[in-house]
């Protein structure tokens, strides 16, 4: 396919290749409200979501293969980057030695893309700082964490959010950043098609949610905390998910008007933050089978 306008970049010294690079450093993404993501099916998850691309960069020998597999994922031709991207989209052929070394995969697929953070996005993401009296989330089934800190088990969560029909995700904010690009890749192009709110105040969103009806469990390994299987769970009910190694901070489980637990094998020490609550969110979903 000819691209008018596409730049040959051969050396690792090029502003558009240092400036990618430096978008692995989150306050480079906070500053210029941009994020990066690697390989062929976020590329097509990306384009079908209409995240707005500024920079898509080709790996020279790949670039052939990467349309021809994009355009079967995106079910239609690219005929013409010009429409597809508009004019605010940058196009650049990497030599192959300068792209290997950017790339954050172990095996690139031959395309990188810099996109315009999600926050605004036309009913694709939503992603709020939420505090008092902002949580009217009535009808939609909701998932919270805290403290989650490892961004590829924050992409993995979210990728079974949109799986399993949740809704919204509600993050505290110490949780991963969710333009890292291990987020972005293990959410294997789900972020751009999830409600996400960012809660400054969790307790506080916690009990709106309780004062609207419905029961908020915190997953926890407390005495009092019941055992998942044993109780009917309703598609309204919240769950909240904690810290990797840590569960959940005593005042979010406080703050909650009920505990969870998920009964496992002896002798096994505990579940993976992102295995545990891919079972809740299955539990959720029967509810409302």
């Amino acid at each position: 396919m000819e691209i008018s306008g596409m730049q040959t970049i051969t050396s690792r010294q090029n502003p558009v290749v240092v400036w990618t690079v430096k978008l692995e450093d989150k306050k480079e993404r906070e500053r210029s409200r941009s994020f990066r993501f690697d390989g062929v099916k976020l590329f097509a998850e990306a384009i079908r979501s209409g995240v707005e691309l500024t920079h898509i960069l080709f790996r020279q020998s790949s670039l052939e293969s990467v349309l021809e597999k994009t355009e079967k994922i995106v079910g239609r031709t690219l005929s013409s980057f010009d429409v597809e991207f508009g004019k605010n989209c940058r196009i650049c052929e990497i030599s192959d030695s300068v792209f290997d070394k950017i790339s954050t995969e172990k095996a690139p697929e031959g395309v990188i893309c810099v996109g315009k953070y999600i926050d605004k996005f036309h009913k694709i993401a939503t992603i709020n700082k939420v505090g008092s009296n902002e949580v009217q989330y009535k009808e939609e089934k909701i998932i919270l964490a805290e403290s989650m800190r490892d961004p590829s088990n924050l992409g993995a969560v979210i990728r079974c959010a949109v799986a399993m029909g949740i809704d919204r995700l509600i993050l505290s904010s110490d949780c991963a950043d969710i333009y890292n690009s291990k987020t972005v890749r293990a959410s294997m192009g789900t972020l751009f098609s999830l409600k996400i709110s960012i809660a400054e105040d969790m307790c506080t969103v916690i009990q709106e949610l309780r004062e609207s009806g419905r029961r908020v469990f915190a997953a926890t390994l407390t005495k009092d905390a019941q055992r998942l299987g044993e109780f009917e769970l309703f598609s309204h009910d919240c769950i909240v998910i904690g810290n990797e190694g840590h569960g959940l901070s005593d005042k979010i489980i406080d703050a909650c008007d009920k505990r969870v637990f998920i009964p496992i094998a002896d002798g096994a020490e505990s579940l993976n933050a992102a295995t545990a609550a891919s079972i809740f969110m299955w539990e959720l979903r029967k509810s409302s089978l």
